[in-house]
């Protein structure tokens, strides 16, 4: 089997690996295999390469100051701080019932941001901004699709959990082919193999030590 490099070279292979080149339905539905596959990643894998970093910047005029756009990407916080105060204060999350009871409690009056939620496509802030605050956010991606990219990092970094993800995808259509198992092995490897690579090089760079939050060292 070539290298897997890119989106054509993964559909070839799982061509080859389903061993039914004149089974034009089935070779036509490999892009949604690797979807469906794409579907899967985005909901189990964790590692850092995963996470991103962007900004953005409140504006006090706008209709609506309190809200600001989620990046495309977006799935999940990890954590949001106003990068242009000194010491680069983090916001506190709060449900959208305590945002609420929070806003109106306090007569919605402007003021420097201390906590956030997520509503939608969008990210409400509170107390509604008082000025230009820039506010920096470093958060969960969705993987690249490889319908629109030819390659992406993942498919550079692991090709083997790419391939058994689509076999595995392929395994209600294919019914009682009795390669499922293996594939299904493959693939619980690669992505067990994935996630610990992801703990060691976010953890191995020295020993964790215990710290009380607030507490400077």
């Amino acid at each position: 089997m070539a290298t897997i490099s890119n989106y054509t070279d993964l559909q070839t292979a799982v061509t080859e690996w389903l061993a039914r080149d004149q089974d034009t339905t089935l070779i036509a539905r490999i892009p949604t295999f690797i979807q469906l596959a794409e579907a899967k990643f985005n909901r189990e894998l964790y590692i850092r390469q995963m996470e991103a970093r962007a900004t953005a910047l409140t504006d006090p005029n706008a209709s609506e100051p309190e809200f600001i756009a989620l990046p495309s990407d977006f799935q999940s916080m990890r954590r949001m701080r106003l990068s242009s105060v000194q010491g680069k204060p983090c916001l506190e999350f709060m449900s959208g019932t305590q945002m609420d009871e929070f806003r109106y409690g306090n007569a919605n009056t402007p003021g420097r941001p201390l906590f956030f939620t997520i509503f939608a496509n969008e990210i409400e802030l509170a107390p509604t901004p008082n000025a230009a605050y820039t506010v920096e956010m470093v958060y969960r991606t969705n993987i690249p699709p490889l319908a629109t990219n030819s390659t992406n990092w993942l498919l550079t970094l692991a090709p083997d959990l790419y391939l058994y993800g689509a076999l595995l995808e392929s395994a209600p259509y294919m019914k009682e082919d009795g390669r499922i198992q293996t594939w299904a092995l493959g693939f619980k490897t690669a992505l067990d193999g994935l996630s610990n690579l992801g703990l060691t090089s976010t953890f191995n760079a020295g020993p964790a030590t215990m710290r009380v939050s607030g507490v400077t060292p």
